[in-house]
């Protein structure tokens, strides 16, 4: 087989390696902690930059890896389309060029050897390349075959739930963590969850969280990468109920006072802002770690609702306006079609295939609020009213291409470093599962992500 690309770069830390700077991953033939896959796609080059300030962390004793080294590549179709984001990445670094170890690798999600070469190169893949329904699978495969862990960002609960039907045993014989939404979907909310209990003296019971997001001036924009993925999500939505039924869930318990449903669109008297239910994959992803912590660990379940803040009256108008018309056309193919075609329009100029600019993201943030409410050291949980309550909050920068590279990159450095906290056997799991045991919060407060009480529990 011929030597893969990216190898002179491999050969120099294998040299370095041989005099004197050997680690695990080197007795295990891996030439690179982390490999970026699709690390010129748009999200791809922001996890670059952050994968190399991770670097740079490292090589200032920051951290665990490598004796004071993170080793890692990019990988993608093309050269120089690779070379200019690390070229990027290092001037956004304050850098005149990205460092000679930092490999780079041609790879095509197409083209399976090439995927299994990556893999047998690397502890561990941060794959970038979406939506995941059509280009995810071919990743976590050569990753599970070639003894790679692997990480992903999507939002799309078919897929996610899709990968833990297929390859969770297969992951659990390679011990190899597969573990997806690593991203703003779904680590906040995954993560958020799990702060609430552990801050709470007592029993949690339930969880209701709000997302808010801020703009600055020149406003809020969006990759269409994530539209699409929205597209074809919502238009395969049957076939996630019988993926369901395929897996066979066991039903989570329902411990406490049951979490009543609210309407779709509601009035928050603690926002003062109209709210509707979170259409994204955080409900389903918190669903399923809960169902983990109850089933192996023995933990007692939390019941959850996930929503957004909307503002006011006017905004609701134009979210039920654009949300009628992409339910309307998501249903037949050429609805599909126009909406993956013209993003822009059809979502009033929130996805755009430009994405946002850096003012935009530089102007935006997000905070996620947590109510919860469970049971006083004591008191039975199956009896009675909950008697105590806490809220907390999750806030950070911009969520797609700023929060989202770091939750990535931090949970990929839990996976590598906290290797005693995971769980014992590999597979396929969500953030909440995989990452509870782990320093990720402590990792994520550090890098701008933070985790904190706002008000303590009170009987």
């Amino acid at each position: 087989m011929p030597a893969p690309p990216g190898a002179a770069a491999s050969t120099r830390v294998a040299v370095r390696m041989a005099a004197g700077g050997g680690t695990k991953t080197a007795a295990a033939g891996r030439l690179y902690d982390i490999v970026v896959f699709g690390a010129s796609g748009f999200t791809g080059q922001f996890v670059v930059e952050e994968v190399a300030r991770a670097a740079a962390a490292a090589a200032a004793g920051e951290g665990q890896l490598c004796g004071g080294r993170l080793r890692w590549a990019v990988a993608g179709r093309s050269r120089e389309k690779l070379r200019a984001v690390l070229q990027r990445a290092a001037e956004r670094l304050g850098k005149a060029a990205p460092g000679e170890e930092v490999g780079v690798l041609l790879c095509d999600v197409g083209d399976a050897g090439s995927l299994a070469t990556m893999a047998k190169q690397t502890r561990l893949v941060l794959n970038c390349v979406g939506p995941y329904r059509f280009f995810g699978e071919p990743v976590v495969e050569a990753c599970v075959e070639n003894g790679a862990s692997c990480i992903d960002i999507s939002g799309e609960p078919q897929f996610l739930e899709g990968m833990y039907l297929k390859y969770n045993e297969k992951a659990a014989e390679k011990g190899v963590y597969v573990v997806g939404s690593c991203g703003f979907d779904s680590i906040p909310a995954d993560m958020g969850v799990l702060y609430t209990r552990d801050k709470l003296k007592g029993t949690l019971t339930a969880v209701e969280s709000f997302l808010s997001v801020k703009s600055g001036p020149e406003g809020v924009r969006v990759h269409d990468g994530t539209w699409k993925s929205a597209v074809y999500g919502l238009a395969d939505e049957n076939n996630l109920k019988k993926l369901r039924r395929q897996i066979g869930y066991a039903p989570v318990p329902v411990v406490g006072a049951k979490l009543k449903k609210r309407g779709f669109v509601f009035y928050s008297p603690e926002f003062k802002q109209y709210c509707i239910t979170f259409m994204g994959s955080d409900g389903s992803v918190v669903k399923r770690t809960q169902r983990y912590l109850h089933t192996e660990l023995q933990q007692t379940p939390v019941q959850y609702g996930a929503y957004v803040t909307l503002g006011g009256l006017g905004s609701v108008i134009k979210l039920m306006f654009v949300g009628m018309l992409f339910l309307l056309l998501v249903k037949f193919n050429f609805g599909r079609k126009l909406l993956t075609k013209y993003p822009k329009f059809f979502s009033g100029g929130y996805f755009t295939e430009e994405g946002p600019t850096q003012k935009q993201m530089d102007g935006t943030s997000f905070t996620m609020t947590f109510f919860g409410e469970g049971y006083s050291e004591g008191q039975d949980p199956q009896s009675g009213k909950p008697n105590v309550k806490i809220c907390t909050e999750v806030k950070g920068p911009e969520p797609g291409y700023i929060a989202t590279p770091i939750a990535m990159v931090q949970a990929g450095l839990s996976l590598l470093e906290d290797t005693a906290s995971l769980p014992k056997r590999g597979g396929v799991y969500s953030p909440g599962a995989a990452f509870s045991k782990t320093k990720l919060i402590d990792r994520l407060n550090k890098r701008g992500v933070e985790f904190s009480v706002i008000s303590k529990p009170e009987i």
